[in-house]
């Protein structure tokens, strides 16, 4: 997920390392009365992201309700028609957190100012091996040499969150945008910079953000590093030459990621590419029908999404705003509606 200021995937992050409640997985099949403001939402918005990813989803149901939705006059109609929403709960709480697509500023070549770099993958790293460590990686300088930078960035902390997001614009020196997407990665375990710092004494907990990270990170950078380099993950890029400047990130899917319509759920229990009714509570509670487009390594549970809230430091703020309770509905054709909740039990 797996995204100027890099302040999100920090709340996600820290919540995968906290302990999830086990209990019975439930489905429910509700009414569209049920949905709280359905009746205002976009349909027709929501309905062309529903499209841009529902020929990827397998199944006669969904290949028949592909053909139909890009033909239907009436997008809420076409929902409610041949949908239910299903209530899934597995026994921990609905949150929401949101991430976003960072812009660094960024060279092609090492100099004086741009000195951080972008990796690609090695290609002797294998899918699921436990590689170097961040610390070996950044500080033994075991990649020097090999030609696999995609190209230079001039601050640490805005690379770090940028690989906690997982792709990125990289606005070049030359004036020109390069678009980097998740490479791989060295196999180790995430490990929160700002759980260190709370165990530390640093700060307490409530006063934590990736914000509050980076300053820190600036102010004191010969500890900032080390602290950077505490967390032993670390991830590699691949360039996306053909993702045009207008298109949003590519997601879990393989396609481009859509603001305040797409988000990245937990896929035990929700299938990427369908709609999904998010009930968001908090400061900037809302209600929309968005659709389940990508995943993420903290994104674990029924009731669990993340909101992908657009590119820049707009973005970037809005999104660490979000952790919120609330509740997600999916919406899945009728015959699978009903086969779903018979499988559970229920």
């Amino acid at each position: 997920m797996i995204r100027g200021l890099v302040a999100v995937g920090l709340v996600a992050a820290m919540a995968a390392t906290a302990p999830v409640a086990k209990a019975e997985q439930t489905r429910k099949i509700l009414t569209f009365q049920d949905l709280d403001g359905w009746r205002a939402d976009d349909h027709r918005a929501a309905l062309g992201v529903f499209l841009s990813t529902c020929g990827d989803l397998r199944g006669a149901e969904w290949a028949a309700l592909c053909a139909l939705a890009a033909t239907h006059p009436k997008p809420r109609a076409f929902f409610e028609l041949f949908f239910r929403p299903v209530l899934i709960e597995d026994g921990s709480p609905a949150l929401f957190t949101g991430y976003f697509e960072p812009e660094l500023a960024g060279s092609r070549k090492r100099s004086a100012r741009f000195r951080f770099p972008l990796y690609r993958k090695p290609p002797e790293l294998r899918s699921g091996e436990l590689w170097f460590t961040r610390e070996e990686i950044e500080g033994g300088g075991i990649l020097d040499g090999r030609g696999l930078e995609i190209g230079w960035v001039d601050d640490p902390v805005e690379l770090f969150y940028l690989q906690v997001q997982g792709s990125g614009r990289i606005d070049l020196d030359d004036g020109t945008t390069i678009r980097v997407g998740y490479g791989g990665t060295n196999g180790h375990p995430y490990k929160s910079p700002g759980k260190e710092l709370v165990r530390r004494g640093i700060f307490t907990p409530h006063q934590v953000s990736a914000q509050v990270i980076g300053n820190w990170v600036r102010r004191n950078p010969i500890k900032g590093m080390a602290l950077l380099r505490s967390n032993p993950g670390y991830v590699f890029f691949r360039e996306l030459p053909g993702l045009g400047s207008e298109s949003g990130p590519l997601g879990a899917m393989n396609r481009p990621l859509t603001p305040l319509r797409s988000l990245a759920v937990d896929r035990r229990f929700v299938p990427l590419g369908a709609p999904v009714w998010v009930e968001k509570g908090g400061a900037d509670a809302f209600r929309r029908l968005m659709v389940a487009q990508d995943t993420g390594s903290a994104i674990k549970g029924a009731q669990r999404g993340d909101l992908f809230m657009g590119t820049g430091d707009a973005a970037g703020r809005a999104a660490a705003r979000i952790s919120d309770p609330g509740r997600m509905v999916v919406l899945l054709p009728i015959e699978l509606a009903y086969a779903s909740v018979s499988e559970a039990g229920q």
